[in-house]
């Protein structure tokens, strides 16, 4: 069984003990990703949002048995609550192969494919998008250390998330690579 796990944050730079079996690939599905959720270290991390602008998301595949010891690994790496349920999405191509992520992975010939689907969050209130402006002023208000640690994680996100939040965030802020 080959089973992918599709990335766009610091899952990239930061797997932890997420068994890969590949590098990270460029050609994922594209994907509506924004900067829209405050994670628990300050950063205004990317999720997925419905009205943001697709983007080309990467993806590697995983050094797993099954489908339940992949979302394990992921829900562990993402420190997901085990009594959460929407933490992790899941594609298989048993289940009924329609939409962008499922034409991507019949093409890539992958059984499986799994991500992060913790849900935009803002002011402690999940599923709310920030507004950019919102967004720019949460990242300016931040303290020296915690803009920093925003900062590098906005830098680190591979560039091919081009977002429109990512360039008024960078223009606004100053936070060129």
């Amino acid at each position: 069984m080959v089973i992918a796990c599709l990335g766009w944050g610091s899952l990239i730079w930061k797997p932890g003990a997420l068994p890969l079996a590949s590098k990270w690939f460029l050609d994922g599905p594209d994907l509506p990703i924004e900067f829209a959720r405050v994670g628990d270290g300050g950063e205004l991390a990317t999720a997925i949002c419905a009205n943001a602008h697709p983007c080309t998301v990467l993806w590697a595949v995983l050094n797993v048995k099954n489908l339940e010891e992949a979302c394990e690994a992921l829900r562990v790496r993402e420190q997901i609550p085990q009594d959460r349920e929407d933490g992790i999405g899941i594609f298989t191509t048993s289940s009924s192969p329609v939409g962008v992520i499922a034409e991507w992975a019949l093409l890539h010939q992958l059984d499986a494919v799994i991500w992060t689907s913790l849900p935009p969050r803002f002011e402690d209130i999940e599923g709310l998008i920030p507004t950019v402006d919102d967004a720019v002023s949460y990242l300016a208000g931040l303290s020296a250390d915690a803009q920093e640690h925003a900062r590098d994680y906005v830098r680190q996100v591979p560039a091919q998330i081009d977002t429109s939040y990512r360039r008024e965030i960078n223009s606004r802020l100053g936070w060129h690579q």
